[in-house]
Formats: C-alpha cells, sequence, structure tokens
C-alpha cells in the first residue's frame, strides 16, 4: 500500500514503472550536467474528482494513466537540471498546474545509473548497485514531503573492522573479533534539497559513503554508520535529517590463515540489522 505524508487518502492512483533516459549526446549539455539521467518513475495523484470513476464508472475528470506515462516521459525533455529531487519536484509541479482537478500528486524516481567508460565522453555501462531515490508529494498548499535517499550499498573491507567487548552471559557463542572481513549492506535515506548546486546530494552521498568505509577503522558497524551519518551533516549544508539502516552480512569462515587469506561462503540467513537517526 502507498502511503502520503498529507495523510491517508480515500482513492489515489497513477502510473509506476515508467523510464526514462534523457541523453545529452554531443557532449553540449548545461554546467555540471551528466551525459545520462535515467530514472523509474511512478506517479500517484488523489482527489475528489476522481471519486465518481470509483462509484459509478464516470471518467469525465480522470487523467488516464496512459497519458500520465507520456506526461513523464514527454516533459523530461524539457527538465534541465540532473538531480531526482529537482526532477520529482519540477514533473510534481508541472502537472498540477496542467490538471486542477488533482488535489495532489506524488512523484518517486529511482535511479537507471551508468557510469562512464575510461573516462568517455560516449561509452557508458550501467553502474552500482547502490540506487538513488527521491521522492515528493505536492498539494494545493505547497510540498507536503521532501526526501530522497540511497539504497543497495554492497561494502566489503578486507580487514580493519573489529567486534569485541561485547555482554557475554550463557547466551553468547561469538567469539571477540580483532580484524574481520567486514560484508556490509547499507541504506539511508535524508531530508534537504540541494538549490544552485552543480553537484547532485546523491552523488556527494555515494562518494562520501566509500570514502568513509574504505578509511576508517571501525569497532562496530554502529560506528561506520555514526561516523558516515555525521559527516553528512557536516558537508551538505542542505541534509537536515539523515536515516540509516546497515545489515551484518559477514562471510562465514572456510578456513584462514591468520590474516593473510581465507576462504569463505555466503552467511547463513540471520543477520544483525543496526539503525540510526540523525538530526542537525
Amino acid at each position: 500500500m502507498n502511503q502520503f505524508s498529507s495523510g491517508t487518502k480515500r482513492n489515489y492512483y497513477g502510473k509506476g514503472d515508467v523510464t526514462v533516459y534523457r541523453l545529452h549526446r554531443r557532449g553540449n549539455q548545461p554546467a555540471g550536467v551528466g551525459a545520462v539521467f535515467a530514472a523509474n518513475v511512478k506517479m500517484l495523484i488523489y482527489g475528489d474528482a476522481f471519486w465518481p470513476t470509483y462509484t459509478t464508472g464516470d471518467n469525465s475528470g480522470l487523467v488516464a494513466t496512459d497519458s500520465m506515462k507520456n506526461f513523464i516521459q514527454r516533459e523530461t525533455m524539457n527538465f534541465t537540471g540532473d538531480d531526482l529531487e529537482s526532477y520529482c519536484r519540477f514533473i510534481a509541479e508541472k502537472f498540477m498546474n496542467k490538471y486542477p482537478q488533482a488535489e495532489g500528486a506524488q512523484v518517486t524516481a529511482v535511479e537507471l545509473p551508468y557510469s562512464a567508460l575510461s573516462n568517455s565522453s560516449v561509452a557508458f555501462a550501467p553502474a552500482g548497485p547502490e540506487r538513488a531515490w527521491s521522492r515528493i508529494e505536492i498539494t494545493r498548499r505547497g510540498v507536503a514531503e521532501q526526501r530522497s535517499g540511497m539504497s543497495g550499498f554492497r561494502l566489503l573491507r578486507l580487514n580493519g573492522s573489529a567486534f569485541q567487548g561485547f555482554v557475554r552471559d550463557e547466551y553468547t557463542t561469538l567469539p571477540d573479533i580483532a580484524n574481520r572481513p567486514l560484508h556490509m549492506w547499507l541504506d539511508l535515506d535524508w531530508t534537504g534539497m540541494a538549490r544552485d548546486n552543480p553537484v547532485p546530494i546523491a552523488h556527494q552521498v555515494r562518494t562520501l559513503v566509500h570514502d568513509v568505509f574504505n578509511g576508517f577503522e571501525s569497532g562496530s558497524i554502529q560506528q561506520i554508520i555514526y561516523r558516515i551519518g555525521t559527516k553528512m551533516l557536516a558537508e551538505v549544508p542542505s541534509i537536515t535529517e539523515v536515516n540509516l539502516e546497515a545489515n551484518n552480512r559477514t562471510w562465514d569462515t572456510i578456513a584462514e590463515q591468520g590474516d593473510s587469506i581465507g576462504v569463505y561462503t555466503d552467511p547463513r540467513p540471520a543477520y544483525g540489522c543496526l539503525g540510526l537517526s540523525l538530526r542537525r
């Protein structure tokens, strides 16, 4: 079920899984805009004008979902930015201006990431696995929600991760670990929107997460996500709140020769789940 920040809706409808790929093919894009902007979009709208469709089958006020798909895809040509936050707002506001019978619109976009091959300007390949996303809800009274995030980080550190000194009792079987190969999954989201910034927040966050995970020797996954969250607030002024959730997906050990070499396999199904919320 879809939820709306402005409250529960008696009815809503829309179009999902709308894909768009905007390509600047000749390198003449505006400053700070990437060659490939790609997203999977879902737009939901609501309002009393659409209620007769449910009760009597009267579609006279209804904007067909196929028209919504066409609107999203064609208006992407008119979007001049390069960040999902601005894109979602652009699509939502333009739709609300076009169709006065809509009392509100929620637009969610998930990036379809591509990266250049060897710094090429013409050749690209799918990137990831992490993907940025953004969601906005706009009503006739203004913005009800603006939230963005990144999901699907898969991070492996060969050493420099410890976990020891925790409570020991009759239920404890895990030994203290001074230096483990850490395999961590991470999802995070934030509120805040950069304006007139040539570098999208998602790009800054992706780089920051990678840098912290690479450069920080930790005593727990909790300490890692705290370092990431505080660094986000410190280095990205437009972010006002950040929520992080990490999973400990460290592989099970088959055999090791000290700290120099080891063979591992996928972990058993149970995993540790660790969350953190920070506000400015």
